[in-house]
């Protein structure tokens, strides 16, 4: 039999189909491969069980910002499923990593993704052999010890790629400006800024926080990678701005109205952390005194329960805050899936950030 009779007998396997979920496996399979490499070559023996508690940690996440970045490597011509991509997608589920430990410190919470946080993780383990105060005080420090231990991972992630592509002058403003961001968007998620107009500065931390570290600046900084031109990483961010407004403001709803079943977050923490988000912004613009009176008493109680929280429900819903909200995600998806009809965006990448724009937008957790 010759060589090519071989192949046509015995053909190479295909290759899987580069989709969502296809990214999404691959970046947890980079994932695990680099904090492996971290535990065996670690300088201590503690770091190994740290490497295991973000390992836990990560277990479950949507990997939303490794997809994005994969599709808009794909978008500034980069063959879809390579190496340097998928570790870059790495790189950015660590800086997700790092934000989320540390939102989770700040806002006290006890679950995320269904499973305790990192915070509590830690604590516990340390009860053992101390009293519940003093758990918690080192649960809580370690925790930001261990959001710095992943955003400077992160940063090695995405500089090494950056570097072995020669693409560091571009991907390095895009990496200061995201880190830039999402610290001052928390700062302002924290109501640390006073103003007259809670909603504007809610509209800001989402700016700030959320919209650019989620889909922003993934596509630009996979653009970049793949050497897209100023035009493209514009359009980028044309495309992910509005889509990432949209998946907070559904992020906002969910905290409101979503099941701790589906969502994996306490259903009250939002309520009862008195969050500033744009839905309570307008619910407070549009209350009547009385439904203000109702906002003031249970808005920020950290012992609000199930009525209470029904009394804040009712009150967003009878402002029209809810439905304001709903439509605003609705022209914020139309807005960015008008952009994929731009004549040069190669198929693949419409496609798959055409269907990235429903997923953000309906998504239940």
């Amino acid at each position: 039999m010759s060589a090519e009779q071989l192949v046509h007998a015995f053909p190479r396997p295909r290759r899987p189909p580069v989709d969502a979920g296809w990214v999404r496996a691959e970046t947890d399979r980079v994932l695990a491969d680099f904090l492996r490499e971290q535990a065996e070559r670690a300088s201590d023996r503690c770091l190994p069980t740290l490497v295991a508690v973000i390992t836990d940690f990560l277990d479950g996440g949507k990997r939303l910002r490794p997809i994005f970045c994969h599709w808009g490597w794909v978008a500034g011509g980069g063959a879809p499923g390579a190496s340097a991509v998928l570790h870059a997608g790495a790189g950015l589920e660590l800086f997700h990593t790092f934000a989320l430990i540390h939102d989770d410190v700040m806002d006290c919470s006890a679950l995320r993704r269904g499973k305790p946080t990192v915070h509590e993780v830690l604590a516990t383990r340390f009860r053992d052999d101390t009293d519940a105060e003093a758990a918690h005080r080192f649960g809580m420090n370690a925790a930001i010890l261990l959001g710095d231990l992943c955003l400077a991972w992160a940063d090695d992630l995405l500089q090494s790629v950056a570097a072995e592509r020669g693409r560091s002058p571009r991907v390095q403003p895009l990496l200061h400006e995201m880190r830039t961001e999402v610290m001052v968007g928390q700062y302002l998620d924290l109501g640390g800024e006073h103003t007259d107009s809670p909603l504007d500065r809610s509209w800001r931390a989402i700016g700030c926080k959320t919209a650019g570290y989620t889909v922003e600046k993934p596509l630009q900084l996979g653009a970049a990678l793949a050497g897209a031109d100023e035009d493209l990483l514009s359009w980028c961010s044309a495309y992910g701005r509005p889509l990432g407004e949209a998946f907070q403001l559904r992020d906002d709803l969910l905290g409101a109205f979503g099941d701790v079943a589906v969502t994996g977050k306490p259903a009250l923490d939002d309520f009862r952390d008195g969050k500033q988000t744009v839905l309570m912004g307008l619910t407070w613009e549009r209350a009547t005194p009385r439904q203000r009176e109702v906002i003031r008493r249970r808005h920020g109680d950290p012992h609000l329960d199930e009525e209470g929280a029904g009394e804040l429900r009712t009150v967003i819903r009878e402002t029209g805050a809810e439905a304001s909200v709903r439509r605003l995600i609705n022209d914020r998806a139309a807005e960015a899936s008008l952009l994929l009809a731009r004549p040069d965006l190669p198929d693949a990448a419409a496609e798959a950030l055409a269907g990235l724009v429903g997923q953000v937008t309906r998504r239940t957790r």
